[in-house]
């Protein structure tokens, strides 16, 4: 029987590759995307369908635990228990710390970290129960390195190991894996659109000379979901072509 995976941020860049990889390789996908998305998510549906891949997206507001409860129930009576999450709904409201206002900061901090929770949650107790899960967390480079005018995303993010290196040890004797990921600068559409010369500039400081694809984060999260990886949990998978090494 094929497992199902829940990816919050599903219609992204990054995570359209992961929702792709994953859902080549057996699992019963299920994508989130915000609620204010769905018209974009429609038409994320009828290009996957193109591709022979039918994934049913459900709108839900990470940052709302009953939201995500709502989420979490709904895909248990339609597909059944999720055994493979991936949280990588986040958002940035990049400031220097000088001009962040409060409503900024909390704004990344409840989808890119409460949201995590909320989540999480909602599946974790049945994970347990079954004997066998897979949580992988999308952080960030700029999680362990931290980055100007980012002092909010960069919290959430670095936060995000804290989290999964506590609940790997809660689910480590009962078959439930936790992992992180930390993507550097990968090719998405916004990364596409910055100017050439800041483009190029932060390509010449990273040691492979390119940006990643976003496929080579989904192989990192491909390998995390599935059974090779069942001694791993706790860890941080770095996918940043040698931007930083810890």
């Amino acid at each position: 029987m094929a497992r199902i995976a829940l990816l919050t941020g599903g219609i992204g860049g990054i995570g359209t590759a992961i929702c792709v990889r994953l859902a080549r390789s057996g699992h019963t996908l299920v994508a989130n995307c915000h609620p204010s998305e769905i018209a974009t998510a429609e038409s994320w549906q009828q290009a996957r369908a193109a591709e022979g891949l039918m994934i049913p997206v459900i709108a839900a507001d990470v940052a709302s635990f009953a939201d995500c409860a709502r989420m979490v129930r709904e895909i248990d009576e339609r597909f059944g228990p999720v055994d493979v999450l991936v949280n990588c709904a986040g958002i940035t409201r990049d400031k220097t710390f000088k001009k962040m206002e409060p409503a900024q900061w909390e704004a990344v901090i409840d989808v890119n970290l409460n949201g995590v929770f909320n989540v999480t949650r909602q599946v974790w107790e049945g994970m347990l129960e079954r004997g066998f899960g897979r949580i992988i967390n999308i952080s960030s480079v700029n999680g362990q390195r931290g980055q100007f005018g980012q002092a909010d995303y960069s919290a959430a993010k670095a936060s995000m190991q804290g989290f999964t290196m506590s609940l790997a040890q809660e689910g480590a004797a009962k078959g439930v894996t936790v992992n992180t990921v930390s993507p550097g600068y990968i090719e998405t559409a916004m990364t596409l659109a910055m100017d050439e010369g800041i483009r190029n500039s932060i390509i010449s400081g990273i040691p492979m000379r390119r940006m990643g694809r976003p496929e080579e984060v989904a192989a990192a999260v491909a390998f995390l979901a599935s059974d090779e990886s069942a001694y791993i949990t706790g860890a941080n998978i770095q996918v940043n072509g040698g931007l930083f090494m810890h």
